[in-house]
């Protein structure tokens, strides 16, 4: 029984390096494609067509009827004036956190910097599986604790033992329930951006 239940730990250890590793995967490609394009098409690249993919993104985001107002007002007000810095700085933020996360160095700070990303994502519409995915992926390494930080440069250099007070200052319980709350915004959004397309199909057929 003993023996089950540490090859029990020690399979569930390995697939937490394992989701940290495609969690890393995930936001590094999301930034390369950014940089190079999909594809490796330029006409796809953010970085060929300075401040033009990314300003289109946020125009449409203004006609999202799932996106809050106070997100719309965040648009207009910032984020369109700031344009071609956020075109540069998203992409490079990408990569590092997902080489970072990769490599086990600074995962906490890596992991709340995509949630940070993740979050603007959300509020601007952007619900997708592939986004699903990775937000959630996020929860799952940060209620995992220190299991995290298997095969981690952190480790390596004894940094998880002064980075992981904040997971442990925060029950799981606080972080359980700040999961269902966002997924319970996400669901409501989805719902929303439903309604909104059946309405419309439904005026296009009258």
């Amino acid at each position: 029984m003993q023996n089950q239940n540490n090859f029990g730990k020690y399979v569930f250890h390995h697939l937490v390096v394992l989701m940290r590793i495609l969690f890393g995967i995930g936001w590094l490609l999301a930034g390369v494609t950014k940089i190079l394009g999909e594809g490796g098409s330029s006409g796809h690249s953010w970085f060929a067509q300075p401040g033009v993919l990314l300003s289109d993104y946020l125009v449409k985001s203004l006609d999202k009827p799932n996106v809050p107002e106070f997100y719309k007002f965040f648009i207009e007000e910032a984020a369109l004036k700031h344009v071609m810095a956020l075109n540069y700085t998203i992409p490079i933020v990408q990569v590092m956190v997902g080489l970072f996360l990769i490599a086990g160095f600074m995962i906490l700070p890596s992991i709340l910097s995509c949630l940070l990303m993740h979050i603007n994502f959300l509020l601007s519409g952007n619900i997708n599986i592939m986004s699903l995915t990775l937000y959630t992926s996020a929860f799952g390494l940060l209620l995992s604790g220190r299991k995290m930080y298997g095969f981690s440069l952190d480790r390596y250099f004894k940094l998880e033992h002064t980075i992981p007070k904040f997971i442990e200052r925060n029950s799981q319980d606080d972080f359980k329930k700040l999961l269902q709350g966002s997924i319970n915004e996400i669901a409501s959004s989805v719902e929303k951006a439903q309604v909104s397309q059946n309405e419309r199909i439904e005026q296009l057929n009258k």
